[in-house]
């Protein structure tokens, strides 16, 4: 670990104590994952403080974990499903964080929004909630971003099918886009090979 981040890391703990549920050091960077109840707090708090100094939101993605109940052991394998991961950049310290925060209720996850302490954060919670479904409260105008207005679901929800729920065509008689339940029919395409006899040089 470099001196730079030996002296976050320090500073992490010292500043955030036992609000801190994980701090690792992975490949160089340092990940902080807090709890939902801390989170709105915490965000302040590095943007905030004069040893932190986080004036910068890069980055705000949402992440489903629930295929990592099936793969083996892993620290989030028991855990809850929903995650926002934040990437932060202080300019006057020169360093970066990685922040986790994990909604409690799966069925319908909720996080504090942080629109009001980084003002970037608006779109990306809003691409968060239309592709996993993360509700932001306080968020002051939370709809989709990607997706139609009408669109059922939310996409990068592990469990949402590859083929979508319905197809959109155009319709020529109302000379309008109508949506249709799917068509296609899932099935699994093994391709067919053929090899010379001497392909690659084998007998």
């Amino acid at each position: 670990m470099s001196q730079k981040l030996a002296n976050l890391q320090a500073a992490l703990e010292r500043i955030l104590g036992d609000k801190i549920k994980r701090l690792d050091s992975i490949k160089g960077e340092l990940t902080l994952t807090v709890s939902a109840a801390d989170y709105h707090d915490i965000c302040l708090t590095l943007r905030d403080h004069a040893e932190l100094k986080f004036e910068m939101l890069v980055d705000l993605c949402g992440m489903d974990y629930s295929a990592y109940k099936d793969g083996g052991p892993s620290i989030y394998a028991d855990g809850p499903r929903f995650c926002a991961v934040t990437h932060l950049l202080s300019v006057n310290k020169n360093w970066r964080l990685r922040l986790k925060v994990f909604a409690l209720d799966d069925d319908f996850p909720v996080l504090a929004s942080i629109t009001d302490v980084w003002s970037s954060a608006n779109w990306f919670e809003r691409e968060a909630f239309d592709l996993y479904g993360i509700i932001f409260d306080g968020h002051n105008d939370l709809r989709r971003i990607l997706t139609d207005y009408g669109f059922i679901g939310h996409p990068f929800r592990k469990d949402f099918p590859t083929t979508g729920y319905v197809e959109m065509t155009y319709d020529e008689v109302q000379k309008r886009v109508v949506y249709q339940p799917v068509t296609i029919e899932p099935r699994e395409i093994t391709p067919r090979i053929i090899r010379e006899d001497n392909y690659g040089g084998l007998h």
